[in-house]
């Protein structure tokens, strides 16, 4: 039997540790991964035990009482952890990405091309939605990129069609719908901006292909927030997502990173791939994902305000720059570049701190904020910091599609 996966996952560059890179599927491959799995170390667990105990026997007649633990506690806790991911499991789905085959030498000298359409790779999806007879289920972009069909892999093991709403290459993410009455429950969002370093979480998905479908692995949140710049097909892009180590792997792209109370908190998205790293991967988070997919189920893309700012956080600039840009303020985000419009109001080196009394830290604060509350032609009121003094600037919101 022949498996297709998909390692659209992102690599590293090794000589910039800030950049990360996607693959292109792999194609056909035989399913002799099990034989590397299977070629990984074992540890054993060590007991220890003490059979001599001197220094608390004495004559005195002291008793030790006995060390006890309650099992129960943990049985509990162990069949609360797997009714919870029994009732999420069924909510995560294997993606296809069915593109057209590659002609042979001997249609191409014949003049011939072929027509079949095959599976060139294959990721997760997230059954977020349901209404009526249609479900919807977010993946990535990078999952279902090039595609002539798409199909989706249900836990039962069918195989149906599904319909591609609407995709964004610069956040990764894509909505599909398929039609029917598949009787599961969608996964609800958690508030991702809640989330702690060092909660538990798991990862949910189809590593190395569908032969291993609905593997789970667990972890923690490793960082609340990170912000990657990433090449997309759409140009690079500069992507905040939720850091853990839970287990990432090819085939995991599209899959849900949940909390203990089964909550969706990011789509699998990426990772670190080199061999000095474990454990470094990367989700969209789930805040960032709604507003996303709203805007891909109503109108097939995204149409982004733009603002013609190139904007770089405080934190991330060195203090002798700040310096030289006599900047004292601690956090805020740089005006690092303007355009022909957006200098009429902005100068290169204003700190922008707030956004309509919303306190910012970070490009993609901002960015987050106008896409989440405002549309192409809207007024915008920005608290800004120029050359020491407080000032109140309005900019009005251009599209992306005519700047």
């Amino acid at each position: 039997m022949e498996q297709y996966h998909n390692e659209n996952q992102h690599n590293i560059n090794e000589n910039n540790a800030q950049q990360i890179h996607r693959q292109q599927p792999h194609k056909k491959q035989s399913s002799g991964f099990m034989k590397m799995v299977l070629a990984g170390v074992v540890g054993s667990a060590l007991t220890l035990g003490v059979t001599e105990l001197p220094e608390l026997l004495s004559n005195d007649n002291k008793t030790i009482s006995p060390v006890t633990v309650d099992h129960t506690k943990q049985d509990k806790n162990a069949s609360n952890l797997s009714q919870m991911l029994e009732q999420v499991s069924p909510a995560i789905v294997g993606v296809i990405n069915m593109q057209q085959a590659p002609s042979s030498i001997y249609d191409i000298l014949s003049g011939n091309h072929s027509s079949d359409i095959t599976p060139a790779g294959t990721g997760s999806g997230v059954i977020y939605q349901v209404d009526g007879n249609d479900t919807y289920i977010v993946t990535n972009n990078h999952v279902v990129e090039d595609a002539k069909e798409v199909k989706v892999k249900l836990s039962n093991g069918k195989t149906i069609d599904a319909e591609l709403m609407g995709t964004d290459a610069l956040t990764d993410i894509a909505v599909l719908k398929v039609t029917g009455n598949l009787n599961i429950k969608p996964v609800a969002f958690a508030n991702s901006s809640k989330v702690r370093i060092g909660e538990t979480v798991y990862a949910i998905g189809n590593p190395l292909g569908l032969e291993l479908a609905g593997t789970v692995t667990e972890g923690i949140i490793s960082s609340k927030e990170r912000t990657m710049q990433v090449e997309t097909s759409a140009g690079n892009a500069s992507i905040k997502v939720i850091q853990t180590d839970a287990a990432i792997n090819p085939g995991n792209s599209g899959g849900a990173l949940i909390n203990t109370d089964g909550q969706l908190i990011g789509i699998n998205s990426m990772k670190i791939s080199a061999n000095q790293v474990e454990g470094i991967g990367f989700a969209i988070p789930s805040n960032d994902t709604k507003t996303i997919i709203e805007q891909l189920v109503k109108n097939g893309k995204v149409k982004r305000p733009y603002m013609g700012l190139g904007l770089i956080g405080i934190q991330d600039v060195p203090a002798s720059y700040l310096q030289e840009l006599k900047i004292n303020q601690d956090e805020g985000v740089i005006v690092a570049r303007t355009d022909e419009v957006s200098s009429k109001t902005f100068n290169k080196g204003d700190v922008i701190t707030e956004i309509e009394g919303h306190k910012v830290s970070s490009d993609s604060d901002v960015r987050n904020y106008i896409y989440a509350h405002h549309k192409v032609g809207d007024s915008v009121k920005f608290t800004v910091y120029r050359d020491g003094s407080k000032k109140e600037l309005t900019m009005t919101l251009r599209s992306t599609n005519h700047k």
